[in-house]
């Protein structure tokens, strides 16, 4: 798995891409500034991308919104570290298209499993699209989504998605007029669970609500529970 990190902090940068290099599988590249990770993203696509916000030549938000305005990233799995660790500061990160939140300082053994955590979506996912175990659309009232080809359409418009927003959809599509509980969700789509990360899925579902508009209702809130998908508009 390739991964790219944008961080203009040497130190953070150098000791990341070390415990990332001694994983045999994973392949890391480290960039300071955002034009030069540009010119890389643009040579050849990384499988995931380590983001930091406050950057120079210009911040980490924009970065990543150009990301998903870009054909061949905008389902990139992005993962923020940032020294801005509020709630708020969380909440906007995830809003703009991110589909993880970390503050620093963080411990590196939490990073590498999160990393090996998206290794093993990715892997399941590639394994999923290679054979038959999932249907070739989902379809309610004007709502398509294709698993095949990884696409979203509300009444014939394209809608984009982060990786994330669109795994959570696929599950909850797979489950139509089921409740499924967040343990569930985040062993599924995050292959890991922490109470701490309630927040992470809310603002996921409440950005995919939105992006869905009309269709966003489909979604319904279990109090206490989690969440769950009708099958019919």
């Amino acid at each position: 798995m390739l991964i790219y990190m944008l961080e203009d902090d040497q130190v953070i940068r150098d000791l990341v891409l070390y415990a990332l290099r001694q994983q045999t599988d994973l392949e890391a590249q480290g960039f300071e500034r955002p034009s030069a990770f540009y010119a890389a993203v643009r040579s050849r696509v990384p499988d995931l991308i380590l983001l930091d916000v406050m950057l120079p030549e210009e911040d980490g938000l924009t970065v990543l919104k150009n990301l998903r305005l870009r054909r061949e990233t905008k389902l990139t799995p992005v993962i923020i570290l940032s020294a801005k660790g509020t709630g708020y500061d969380k909440i906007c990160g995830l809003d703009g298209g991110a589909d993880d939140y970390i503050p620093k300082p963080f411990e590196i053994m939490e990073l590498l499993s999160r990393v090996k955590a998206w290794e093993r979506r990715l892997s399941l996912t590639a394994q999923e699209a290679s054979g038959e175990e999932q249907p070739r659309e989902y379809r309610i009232g004007g709502l398509t989504v294709s698993p095949v080809y990884h696409t979203v359409t509300a009444d014939g418009e394209e809608v984009r998605l982060t990786m994330k927003e669109y795994e959570i959809l696929c599950y909850l599509l797979a489950h139509q007029d089921q409740v499924c509980t967040r343990e569930q969700i985040f062993g599924r789509v995050w292959g890991y669970g922490s109470e701490r990360e309630n927040r992470t899925l809310d603002v996921h579902i409440r950005t995919l609500r939105v992006k869905l508009v009309e269709y966003g209702n489909l979604i319904e809130t279990i109090r206490g529970v989690g969440y769950k998908i009708r099958s019919s508009v």
